[in-house]
């Protein structure tokens, strides 16, 4: 029996939880998988809790014998943060995935750890409402508040910070606490729900979440258009921000990511560098915002203008933008996909996504860039051969200089992201004297270091 998992923990695991304790080498296997580079890391066991009460008993039995605990949701989190790399539990919450309730009159929904985003929105679908948060992946709404998510429809409705209200945790000794409330502020405490949202379970372990709702909205209309060059559809974005039209989304895509989705989607689209829209309000307020921005893309040469106004063909267009992930492994012929992404000031956007685009090229990288950048967020894919040592450093060089690079211009090492492990020796750099602070914190709340260790913050 591994270490991490002592017998006198086996035991009373399997008393609490019977066969939704399991220790098989596939399930363990299968727990230990990634989205990108990372090797396979399996747990020592995967516990599948049913209620709050139960995920409580695992963690005091955790607790008491020293057993790490790793949250885990749809296993879509790019830096590794669902990964066991110190062994113990893979705490998986999949039979936790209900809709709780819903108080359409406060525009607000209470949900499990376990219940996706899409499935979240149909169940809302009758309702009028829905979820806004939107990072592509259909990622669990846990693993979104543990990683702070973002996404396409940031820019107008705000992440996934902006749209909790409330949270239910299990925290590092067992005991249930719950943050916030159904009101839509308070001025008492300390703010509990956002020390945990972005926490990547390192603090606490969420069990319920009371989310923020929108109207649907009455009409909505999207649209492509490209440019001759990165910096011209960049500085499209940048004055359309800065002019207040009310962008649902935009996103830009370079002409790596372009040839990428062709190969992928077979999409024949143009490869050149292209802006993907959407516009939400009444029909003649999309009209008008369509209008306008048309009116500034005029002035930086966007070309191709095409609409998709139909709901098919919305769907098809942001079905292939969330496909970015695996249009960039098709690119690169299979190989594993480096992922990383940099937020910086909306000012300095054109500046870091031309850097990204031309370093990549000049040390003979495969890159693609897309981005969420009508809030300065861009994401860079890279292909590697993790069996390639010459590669893997180029890479890892590759990507630390796109970090220096975001932090010189006041900007983060991630925006969407997260640390994980994958980033870990940028906090130091990027924080500074705040994170002793953040150590301070965990050995606070979590004094034997069992939630989730090794990610977030680099060894001491």
């Amino acid at each position: 029996m591994p270490d991490t998992l002592h017998t006198h923990a086996l035991t009373r695991l399997t008393a609490l939880l019977g066969d939704r304790l399991v220790t098989s080498e596939a399930d363990r296997r299968l727990h230990g998988q990634n989205e990108t580079y990372y090797p396979n890391t399996p747990p020592d066991a995967v516990a599948y809790p049913e209620t709050t009460a139960e995920v409580s008993e695992i963690v005091k039995i955790c607790a008491d014998t020293g057993t790490p605990v790793t949250p885990y949701g749809a296993a879509s989190s790019l830096e590794g943060q669902h990964l066991a790399v110190q062994g113990g539990i893979s705490l998986d919450f999949a039979r936790m995935n209900r809709l709780l309730s819903v108080s359409a009159e406060d525009l607000l929904c209470t949900a499990q750890p376990g219940l996706t985003r899409k499935r979240l929105n149909e169940d809302l679908r009758d309702t009028g409402l829905f979820f806004s948060v939107d990072p592509g992946a259909d990622a669990s709404l846990g693993g979104m508040a543990a990683t702070r998510a973002s996404g396409t429809t940031a820019v107008r409705y705000g992440t996934i910070r902006e749209n909790i209200l409330a949270l239910e945790a299990v925290m590092a000794d067992g005991t249930i606490i719950r943050t916030g409330s159904e009101a839509r502020k308070s001025a008492t405490g300390y703010d509990l729900t956002h020390l945990l949202i972005g926490s990547e379970g390192t603090l606490g372990i969420i069990t319920e979440l009371t989310l923020r709702l929108h109207g649907l909205p009455e009409s909505v209309a999207a649209a492509t258009c490209r440019f001759a060059s990165v910096e011209d559809a960049v500085n499209c974005v940048i004055l359309t921000i800065q002019s207040g039209l009310p962008m649902a989304r935009i996103e830009l895509l370079d002409h790596m990511m372009v040839r990428g989705f062709n190969r992928y989607a077979q999409a024949d689209l143009p490869e050149e560098p292209h802006l993907f829209l959407e516009f939400h309000g009444s029909e003649a307020g999309v009209a008008e915002q369509s209008a306008a921005f048309r009116e500034i893309a005029a002035d930086f040469g966007a070309s191709g203008w095409k609409d998709a106004v139909k709901a098919e063909d919305r769907n098809a267009l942001w079905a292939m933008r969330h496909s970015a992930h695996y249009a960039s492994a098709a690119l690169g012929e299979g190989r594993h996909i480096w992922p990383t992404d940099t937020c910086v000031p909306i000012s300095k956007l054109a500046e870091a996504v031309t850097w990204a685009q031309t370093r990549a090229a000049e040390i003979g990288l495969t890159a693609t860039i897309v981005g969420h950048v009508g809030d300065g967020n861009f994401h860079v894919g890279l292909s590697v051969d993790p069996e390639n040592p010459a590669e893997m450093a180029r890479a890892h060089d590759y990507t630390h200089a796109l970090g220096e690079m975001a932090l010189r211009l006041r900007g983060t090492v991630s925006g969407e992201h997260g640390i994980g492990i994958g980033k870990q020796d940028f906090m130091t750099e990027e924080h500074g004297p705040a994170v002793p602070f953040m150590r301070a914190i965990k050995q606070a709340l979590d004094p034997e270091g069992i939630l989730n260790p090794g990610k977030l913050l680099p060894p001491a």
